[in-house]
Parts: structure tokens; C-alpha cells; sequence
């Protein structure tokens, strides 16, 4: 799959902010009215939540979806007290039991890393917390003159010392070790050891991937077949409208208006998932040419936020954990590898965006 193509705007300076917008509204034929919209939105993961569905008579299963949501939150959280997130990350290095849900998810997370070589490593969240991106762009909010804590590198080397996805094993009622690839049973007792008790986890590049994939398995179970599911940076569109024409998808400009639509793709029944360095990010400097943008993409072998020659990246696959996993390898990888990656790939697309507002796609 040796697909590249490229173009640059001509008219406009383009900067993509890979924020996806996505508007569903279309003139269906009058046999299909009974189909309108409905939505709720609702607040989890640190991100606005947003499940829209053509069944109006289905309201409830709206509902149980953000209930799904608040469920799995109180699993994957890691700032949420007694999530099994938090119990792992509190729990000295002893085994901590967990749901199979979570079990999953950290298998999941542990076949990415391992696929990456450690270029994606769920066990990072040391790194992360140092930084306090989100905690820093809060208090810049309400406090003049803000000086922004940047750790130095002796301490994210010492950091680093405890980041290893090696450290994690899943384990079953037994004390058998769970391999990457072994499939799980709901019927089964799981638990999860950090080998270094001075790690920690976190599930954010792909969590929401794997959350939305299970709303839209419980969409089609009940008899949805035409919705989309929000989760931030995470589109995934189920089915196509009711009237069989694809949704829009728009990519708004990065750091811009919200709502600001550069252009829209076509899309029915896939993932679009986004990462980049303008989803949770500060500046320390202003001057243009200078500047370095701090973001939540950690190099794992640096400990320093990812500085390349993207602004972010889109994948459009089957599965919105995968494309959440894949976008975030990506982003690291940079242009060059991420794309040559990509084009690797049967059941993916990428869309990058360069720092000189280039898009280059892998199709």
C-alpha cells in the first residue's frame, strides 16, 4: 500500500486542528422523518461527551449510554478514587484486583506497547503528573503572570526509571501470568501487579477508543443502527444516516474558533480519532518563530512533550482504540515513520498535518 499524496492550500494559511465536528443533519425522504435525532451530552474522561442516535423513539438506550460511561470512568479513572486505576496506582506494588473490563483494557494497552517497542507506554503517568499539563493550564487560567513549572531533565531521568510497561502483569485467581495475547473470560477472577511499586498507570491513549467501540456494540444490540458517538478527539460513526447518506465530518481549525470548519470528509460506519499537540498544551513563549508548545505527548525515552514536525494526526479505521492507539504512535513517530508505518498497515488511514500546514494522507 504505497499511497501518498499531498496538497497545500494555496489561499488560506492552513492550520488543522484535528478536532473533529460532526453534523448529521440531511434531507431524508418523508418515509424517514420518524428518524430525527436525538442526542445527550454529558461530562467524563476530562472531556465533553456527546451520543447522538436516528431513533427517537429510543431514548433510554441515550440514557444507558452515558450511564456506560460514568461506569467505565469509575473503572479506568485515574484520579477518581477507587477506580481500579487508582487502587492499582495505590497499591505499593501488591496484586490489586480488578474488572474484567479493566483487564481487558490493560491487555489491550500492553499489546500496543509491546507492539511499539515502548513507544507507547500505558505506564508513563510518573512523567505525566510531573508535568500537570491540564492542572497548569488551570491555574494560568485564573493566576496573572503564571510561572509554568518545566522539570528538569535530571528529574524526568529519575522519572523514567519507573516507566516500563514491562512492570505490569495480569495475573488470574491462580497467580497465572496472562499473556498479551490470551483471551480473557468475563467469568474469571483478574488482578494486576506493578513489579515496580513507584509506577503508575494510565489508559488515556486508548481508553476512550475502547469505550466508544463498547457503545456502539450496545447501539447495534439494541436496535440502533445509525448514530454517532462523541468522546473528545474520538468520532465514531455508526452506520451512515438514515436515509443512506454518509455524515460529515468536518476538521476545524487548530487553536482557532471552535466550530471553525476547514473542510469535511464523508464518512459512514468508521472511526476518525485525532491527536496532536494542541489538545492540552501551554506556551512559554510567545515569539513565533522561538516558541515551544508543552503538550501531553510524552517521548517516552525523554520524558520531554514530543517535538517534531506534525501538529497531529487523524486515523480513519474500523476500531476507535485502535485509531486511538495509532494515533498517538504516529504523533510520536513523526511524519516520516508514521507514515511509512501506516502505508504498512491493510485496515488503517492517516492523515497528516504538518508544521509548514501541509496534509499529507496515506491514500
Amino acid at each position: 500500500m504505497n499511497k501518498r499524496n499531498s496538497f497545500r492550500q494555496r489561499c488560506l494559511t492552513i492550520l488543522i486542528l484535528l478536532v473533529l465536528v460532526v453534523t448529521g443533519s440531511g434531507c431524508a425522504s418523508n418515509s424517514l422523518k420518524n428518524q430525527k435525532p436525538i442526542s445527550r451530552t454529558g461530562f467524563a474522561f476530562d472531556t465533553i461527551v456527546t451520543i447522538t442516535i436516528y431513533n427517537s423513539d429510543k431514548e433510554k438506550v441515550l440514557d444507558h449510554c452515558l450511564a456506560l460511561c460514568e461506569s467505565y470512568e469509575s473503572m479506568f479513572s485515574t484520579s477518581q478514587k477507587n477506580s481500579d486505576i487508582w487502587r492499582i496506582n495505590h497499591s505499593n506494588g501488591q496484586p490489586t484486583a480488578v474488572s474484567y473490563e479493566t483487564a481487558v483494557l490493560i491487555q489491550a494497552a500492553l499489546q500496543y506497547c509491546a507492539q511499539s517497542q515502548g513507544t507507547l507506554d500505558l505506564t508513563l503517568r510518573p512523567v505525566s503528573d510531573e508535568w500537570d499539563i491540564s492542572g497548569q493550564m488551570e491555574q494560568a487560567s485564573s493566576i496573572t503572570n503564571y510561572s509554568y513549572h518545566i522539570p528538569t531533565e535530571q528529574t524526568l531521568s529519575e522519572l523514567l526509571d519507573h516507566v516500563n510497561y514491562k512492570n505490569v502483569l495480569i495475573t488470574d485467581a491462580n497467580g497465572m501470568e496472562i499473556g498479551y495475547d490470551t483471551v480473557l473470560s468475563d467469568n474469571t477472577a483478574y488482578f494486576v501487579t506493578l513489579k515496580d511499586p513507584q509506577s503508575a498507570i494510565d489508559l488515556g491513549f486508548i481508553a476512550k477508543g475502547y469505550i466508544a467501540d463498547q457503545l456502539k456494540a450496545y447501539l447495534l444490540s439494541s436496535g440502533v443502527e445509525s448514530a454517532i458517538i462523541s468522546l473528545g478527539g474520538n468520532i465514531l460513526l455508526v452506520g451512515s444516516k438514515p436515509d443512506g447518506s454518509p455524515f460529515n465530518v468536518g476538521i476545524q481549525r487548530p487553536f482557532g474558533a471552535v466550530n471553525e470548519v476547514l473542510t469535511t470528509l464523508q464518512k459512514s460506519d468508521i472511526s476518525v480519532v485525532s491527536s496532536g499537540c494542541y489538545e492540552r498544551y501551554f506556551i512559554t513563549d510567545t515569539n513565533e518563530k522561538d516558541r515551544t508548545i508543552y503538550h501531553h505527548i510524552f517521548d517516552p525515552t525523554t520524558g520531554y512533550p514530543v517535538q517534531n514536525d506534525l501538529l497531529g494526526v487523524t486515523i480513519l479505521s474500523d476500531s476507535s482504540m485502535k485509531g486511538d492507539a495509532l494515533s498517538t504512535y504516529c504523533y510520536i513517530l513523526g511524519l516520516e515513520r508514521g507514515l511509512d508505518y501506516i502505508c504498512s498497515l491493510e485496515d488503517a488511514e492517516a492523515v497528516f498535518v504538518t508544521k509548514d500546514y501541509e496534509i499529507i494522507t496515506s491514500y
